[in-house]
């Protein structure tokens, strides 16, 4: 025969707060930060673009043999303005970088970034090429890396549901969408010859000043005069 322990009227539920035996099956008691985040953790809606093979990747992710909706993600807006995830999946070029920036600007707050696959990460393989951004987070800030070249479906719910832990851990006191004062954008990147950032301007006026007054090199030494040869007599014979 076993013995089953009631609580009684004094007890003290999980948020600090006194609550009599009868009430526990109507009330419950909880923070404002975890309702909050729960309704925001089940309802991201990322940004529907890819960039290269990671997106074929996120495609399957979000198709019925995984099921992206049992996290309440599969509302992919084609628009940033609908958006709070963005999912950097593939390689990074210089060319890109801008419209990507330009991109998470145009995204309310509160937004996460996702990078997904070496290549957004790290630059992958095309780390030491010409056109590629060794990673997107030189740009703009990245919340969750899930490795991989391409990474499975499996990896990206993975990453997702880090994001939704970090979600959960927020609170409405301290994140940075919900301070006085207003967010500032990220100055979008310019490509001339080469990516420019807009916030190394102040290095790059530095660097100038010493690369005008640095010694020029000395100047190389003229080539000594060719003698011509000397014109053959008239009348003879070539």
């Amino acid at each position: 025969m076993t013995t089953e322990t009631r609580p009684n009227a004094s007890a003290v539920n999980n948020a600090g707060y006194d609550m009599p035996p009868e009430m526990r099956q109507n009330v419950a008691i909880t923070t404002l930060d975890k309702i909050w985040n729960m309704g925001r953790r089940y309802s991201v809606w990322p940004m529907m673009f890819g960039l290269a093979c990671c997106a074929i990747e996120m495609i399957c992710t979000a198709a019925s043999r995984y099921d992206l909706a049992r996290f309440g993600m599969e509302v992919m807006r084609p628009s940033p303005r609908q958006s709070d995830l963005m999912i950097v999946s593939g390689t990074v070029t210089k060319k890109m970088i801008p419209q990507i920036v330009r991109l998470y600007n145009q995204m309310p707050e509160p937004k996460y970034v996702l990078s997904m696959g070496a290549c957004a990460s790290g630059g992958g393989p095309f780390k030491e090429g010409y056109n590629v951004v060794s990673g997107v987070d030189q740009y703009i800030p990245v919340d969750v890396y899930v490795p991989g070249c391409p990474p499975t479906p499996q990896a990206l719910l993975h990453g997702l549901m880090k994001l939704q832990e970090k979600i959960d851990g927020e609170s409405i006191t301290k994140v940075r969408w919900y301070q006085k004062g207003e967010i500032p954008a990220i100055p979008v990147p310019i490509l001339g010859p080469d990516i420019i950032d807009p916030r190394d301007y102040a290095l790059i006026r530095e660097a100038k000043p010493a690369a005008a007054q640095a010694p020029a090199a000395p100047a190389a030494a003229p080539a000594a005069p060719v003698a011509a040869a000397p014109a053959a007599p008239a009348g003879t014979a070539s």
